[in-house]
């Protein structure tokens, strides 16, 4: 049987992914990279992601890192769980530009204002916190979820970051579209699944 060795750390960029895989259901395992112990994940990790961050998946052989390539590959690899629209489907497009807005887009600004860094705009890629938030407000004003009508894998990693930069963070503004949202998301069972598990694991590194 097919398995996913899952390279993770609890409450951190990782625990989307953790979601993911619940979502889809599918054998995994974790290789518990502990970021905070001294001098990080061990050197050997390298071999594996360049910059020893979280997430990466090993899939049979195949490794895949970045939130937004696991879960377009994840999403594809099992496409039974109907996490990714079709190729036909027009909603492919808003749940590629999102899967992607979120590495490219919303973590930089949010890792930016959460480090006292207020101004980015025209001279970044990635533009200003205040389009950010602007962009996200009028999407999920728009329609349930970030792609469209469905969940797919893009609610994954932009309601994880949403709820790490309002609750964790604490720098994105509780706007009741937003706290609609997350509580959308945050219904489903592999959610919770997901959160109890990572909150059980979190532990365990504290004791």
């Amino acid at each position: 049987m097919s398995m996913i060795k899952f390279y993770h750390m609890p409450w951190s960029r990782s625990s989307g992914v953790r979601w993911l895989l619940e979502e889809l259901g599918v054998p995994y395992e974790i290789e518990l990279m502990n970021l905070r112990a001294p001098g990080g994940a061990p050197e050997s990790y390298r071999s594996i992601q360049p910059n020893k961050k979280v997430p990466a998946i090993d899939h049979d052989g195949t490794i895949v890192t970045e939130r937004a390539a696991i879960s377009i590959y994840l999403s594809e690899a099992f496409p039974e769980v109907g996490l990714a629209p079709a190729i036909a489907d027009k909603a492919r497009a808003a749940w590629l530009t999102w899967l992607v807005y979120s590495d490219s887009v919303f973590d930089p600004v949010v890792a930016a204002k959460s480090n006292g860094i207020d101004f980015m705009g025209g001279r970044y890629s990635y533009g200003s916190f205040d389009e950010m938030v602007a962009n996200l407000e009028r999407t999920l004003s728009s329609r349930p979820y970030i792609a469209g009508d469905s969940f797919t894998s893009a609610d994954v990693q932009i309601g994880s970051g949403i709820h790490y930069a309002i609750h964790v963070l604490q720098v994105l503004p509780e706007k009741p579209v937003f706290k609609d949202y997350l509580a959308r998301l945050q219904a489903r069972p592999a959610y919770q699944r997901a959160a109890a598990l990572d909150a059980e694991l979190a532990q365990s590194l504290a004791r």
